[in-house]
């Protein structure tokens, strides 16, 4: 297969049915060193409408954070993404356990809401 240059359009489309409000984090974005490389941004869509808030995580992630309404949300989004059509570089990596990662992977904030769900 001949390389080229290549407009692929990336997306997805979640519907969730949530038994009560529910905090969520998404990471659902394309990855930041591909910046230069979005020709349509790929904005979070979701139905219903809610307040969504957007972050950096300490590894360089664009996150979302919202809280779902009781019942059915989508979440989704569309993108265009420049693209030469090579395969991506993929470096081993040794596995992190959950209980091992570091503080600021935002984890630790959700506690206090997850422990009193009353809260949300």
């Amino acid at each position: 297969m001949e390389r080229g240059n290549y407009a692929d359009r990336v997306g997805y489309e979640l519907i969730y049915d949530c038994p009560q409000r529910t905090p969520m984090i998404l990471t659902l974005h394309i990855h930041f060193t591909r910046v230069s490389d979005i020709i349509v941004p790929d904005h979070l869509i979701a139905s219903p409408s809610i307040p969504i808030t957007a972050y950096r995580d300490a590894f360089g992630n664009w996150c979302s954070r919202i809280v779902a309404p009781q019942g059915k949300i989508r979440l989704s989004a569309d993108a265009v993404v420049y693209d030469v059509g090579a395969p991506d570089v993929v470096t081993a990596l040794a596995a992190t356990s959950c209980a091992d990662l570091p503080e600021e992977t935002g984890c630790s904030s959700w506690e206090p809401i997850l422990r009193n769900r009353s809260a949300i």
